[in-house]
């Protein structure tokens, strides 16, 4: 299994959309989190984005995550970053 960064970037013009779909897409993200395959997530709280840390067996089984997420089906993420990342101290590092 590996490790990934996820950044979303959000727009201004799509707080809207986000306020409309933030129940499903938490219940998107609960559903992960039960399965172990989201590690943390949470919004920056200057409300520009948000960080998620997954763990998945490929990156491409990550993307293919990121596209079942309302808030992206909706059209509520103006852009993504997706980086693989090594845990190697703390709380993260264990639950690989």
């Amino acid at each position: 299994m590996s490790a990934f960064a996820v950044e979303y970037v959000y727009s201004p013009d799509s707080a809207d959309v986000r306020d409309k779909h933030r129940p499903a897409h938490r219940a998107w993200l609960a559903s992960l989190v039960e399965d172990g395959r989201v590690l943390a997530t949470g919004p920056f709280v200057d409300g520009t984005g948000a960080l998620l840390i997954f763990k998945t067996d490929t990156e491409d089984t990550l993307n293919r995550l990121l596209t079942d997420d309302p808030f992206n089906i909706a059209g509520g993420i103006a852009g993504l970053k997706v980086t693989e990342w090594n845990p190697m101290m703390g709380l993260l590092s264990t639950s690989l």
